[in-house]
């Protein structure tokens, strides 16, 4: 019985089999012709009775009307097909994955050319599986770069990385440093804390001398130049005397102190040939003014007093001038007056390397008075033989550049600076650096103050255009246009800025709380000087006094007068106000007073540095030493009720007091160290017990005395700490 079924069950499946199994490509074919072959294989009529077989023309006639009205029955199927909507939504979506796959692969190329970093794909990549070997993974450590100046500002920081600022801020706080959004840090913590978040920082920017114009080394274009001369020389010693004697002017009249306060250039004729002279003070705290004067100039000259000979701020010249590898002809000045002895100076100095000519060495000297003017003449010309000997050049024909030897602000004017040109020329209108200042040449004037077009090779002239007062000893450089100048200086200036602050905001939880337990103690001071100059060596001067106790805190200097913003500031941070040769109107004056502002005026600078010495020594904690007074010997014990022990004792030595404190010494070890709760004689109570008496100590809050034990009697002296006691 099965048999016949499953017989009936293939003859079904293969009549179905080719319906379903039949190619489309036979369908189409098949539907074709079926549209082709007349409506009877469609449609069956009724077949009519058989009848003879009409003649030909009637056979056509009777065909034509049939497979018109097939074919129209065939096109109005055509209208509706099953198959073709099929086959277009198939190819339609077949394009649409095909351009999904292409932009993926085009994506894909792109991503992999540029290697930047999508942050939802890099999520999705940590998921998938493990890369295949070939698969190089180390770029994505290079992707996740940061980069950076010197210093950096904490909330850029963090918004470079894309984290919150307070995430930065608890990194920088586990590391020990205390910062807010706004200050900033430098590369190396920079780069520490970036490291925390899977970050790179790349160090970025330009140095200064990378942007200046490279000068041209053409030896057809140089031109003998005019010697650039440093006068040095210990206080008093005459160098400015001797200065204003060889320039025929009136410098040194209402000077204070017998010291050069400003650094200035002077421009001297001799034999139709210029010399320009540089002062420098003399004093040993302006070893920085010293060193710049050295490092612009040719040659020195080395005052020396002919009656008092040579001195420490003396040989720090030498020193000075021989670091700078510039030779030195030495003045003996006052050979006039009475006791001047010139063959101990050429002695003393011999001992420091100077060796005269006249000995046999290398050393020129000269005798010179500058209050008689006598040997000035022979001195001038010995400066021209010696810049003979060093064949002194420059070409005039390059870019400018030179050294900024003093600057000031002026009211009338602006901020001014004197300028020695080392290299080039320097016309009206160039536009110049100067580190973090900029600017353009509105006017020059020289040292006679006249107004000139141009400045050439060792020519002093003071420069008006600065964007703010420049820094002493920085160099001056002429650029192509302001707008470079502009930007450079810019840049400079606020990379000076962000490392000021991230130097400020180096100090750790730990040092601050050290301070504080060791009570350091500070003087805040705001100084405002009449040039940069004064205001650099007021300032070195100063911060040499502090000391481990005791430090001192330029807080603010500038050059000008005292304002009412300098009032404020030093009312907020506690500041003294150090005016030097400045001083402020009634108004400031008023405001200092409501304000409770202390404002110290000075002309002279060792005025200056000893009052402030005066101020920081207040402020030290007063030590106290100890008096040893008198002792006793403990030969008996007596105890007596609601009182204690009492010690019968022989006094061997000074003599005892019930003020004084004291100590128990047992085999030479300190056991006790207190007060006298009682000293009798007898049964008296008495203040004091000289040496070779019995007495009765009662001793405060110890009752373990002992037969033999030694009491020491003793009393603390104030004594004041100095400034000279703490460094030694």
């Amino acid at each position: 019985g099965e048999k016949p079924v499953s017989a009936e069950a293939g003859e079904k499946k293969q009549a179905e089999k080719p319906r379903t199994a039949k190619p489309r490509r036979e369908a189409d074919k098949s539907e074709q012709k079926a549209a082709e072959e007349p409506a009877v294989s469609k449609k069956k009529p009724v077949e009519p009775e058989k009848k003879a077989a009409p003649p030909e023309e009637e056979k056509e006639k009777e065909k034509a009307p049939a497979a018109e009205e097939s074919a129209a029955e065939a096109a109005k199927k055509r209208k509706r097909p099953v198959a073709v909507p099929v086959e277009d939504v198939s190819s339609r979506k077949k394009a649409f994955v095909k351009q999904v796959v292409e932009r993926k692969e085009r994506r894909g190329k792109r991503e992999r050319d540029t290697e930047s970093v999508v942050p939802w794909r890099e999520s999705r990549k940590q998921v998938v599986v493990a890369p295949k070997k070939t698969e190089i993974t180390t770029p994505k450590a290079i992707k996740r770069r940061i980069k950076m100046d010197e210093a950096i500002r904490v909330g850029d920081l963090a918004k470079k990385m894309g984290v919150k600022t307070s995430e930065v801020i608890s990194k920088l706080m586990s590391l020990g440093m205390m910062v807010t959004i706004n200050q900033s840090i430098d590369a190396d913590v920079a780069s520490l804390v970036a490291g925390e978040f899977g970050y790179q920082v790349e160090t970025v920017g330009f140095e200064y001398e990378e942007v200046l114009p490279k000068a041209e080394k053409t030896s057809e274009k140089l031109r003998p130049r005019a010697p650039v001369v440093t006068v040095m020389g210990h206080v008093d010693h005459g160098k400015t005397s001797l200065l204003d004697a060889i320039r025929q002017t009136n410098v040194i009249e209402g000077e204070s102190g017998g010291i050069t306060q400003a650094i200035g250039a002077y421009l001297v004729r001799v034999n139709d040939r210029d010399i320009v002279f540089l002062d420098t003070p003399g004093h040993e705290a302006f070893t920085t003014m010293r060193a710049r004067g050295a490092k612009v100039t040719d040659i020195v000259v080395l005052v020396v007093a002919a009656d008092d000979g040579v001195m420490d701020q003396t040989i720090e010249a030498i020193n000075h001038s021989r670091a700078a590898n510039v030779p030195i002809i030495v003045a003996v000045n006052k050979i006039d007056k009475a006791g001047n002895d010139p063959e101990r100076i050429r002695q003393q100095l011999s001992q420091h390397g100077l060796v005269p000519e006249s000995w046999g060495g290398d050393t020129i000297f000269a005798e010179v008075s500058a209050k008689q003017k006598i040997g000035l003449e022979e001195l001038l010309e010995l400066i021209l033989l010696q810049a003979d000997m060093l064949e002194l050049k420059a070409d005039p024909d390059q870019p400018a550049k030179g050294v900024i030897v003093e600057s000031k602000l002026d009211k009338g004017r602006g901020p001014v600076a004197t300028v020695l040109i080392q290299k080039g020329t320097l016309h009206e209108g160039d536009a110049f650096i100067s580190k973090t200042e900029y600017g353009k040449v509105r006017a020059m004037i020289d040292d006679q103050g006249r107004r000139v077009a141009g400045a050439g090779p060792s020519m002093p002239v003071e420069v008006i255009g600065f964007s703010n007062v420049p820094s002493v000893g920085v160099d001056f450089v002429a650029v192509e246009d302001e707008k470079k100048a502009r930007g450079i200086g810019e840049y400079l200036s606020r990379k000076e800025r962000e490392k000021k602050l991230s130097s400020t905001s180096k100090i750790t939880l730990e040092q601050l709380y050290e301070r504080i337990k060791e009570g350091t103690k500070e003087l805040r001071v705001i100084l405002k000087g009449d040039v940069q100059g004064s205001i650099e060596a007021l300032s070195e001067a100063l911060t040499k006094l502090s000391t481990d106790d005791i430090t001192l805190s330029i807080i603010h200097a500038s050059v000008g007068a005292i304002n009412e913003n300098d009032v404020m500031l030093a009312s907020a941070s506690e500041a003294v106000i150090i005016g030097f040769r400045v001083r402020p109107d009634a108004r400031v004056i008023d405001l200092a007073e409501q304000e409770g502002v202390d404002l110290k005026y000075y002309d002279v600078i060792y005025e200056a540095i000893a009052e402030v010495r005066d101020a920081m020594e207040g402020l030290l904690e007063p030590v106290y030493e100890e008096v040893r007074e008198g002792a006793a010997e403990v030969r008996e014990l007596f105890r007596i009720p609601k009182v204690g022990v009492i010690a019968g004792s022989y006094v061997t030595e000074g003599k005892l007091a019930r003020n004084q404190l004291l100590r128990v010494v047992r085999d030479g070890v300190v056991v006790h160290n207190g007060k006298f709760l009682s000293l009798r004689r007898f049964k008296d109570d008495v203040k004091e017990v000289a040496a070779g008496y019995e007495c009765g100590i009662g001793v405060e809050g110890f009752d373990d005395l002992r037969v033999g034990d030694i009491v020491e009697a003793y009393t603390k002296r104030k004594v004041e700490r100095t400034l000279d006691k703490q460094r030694g």
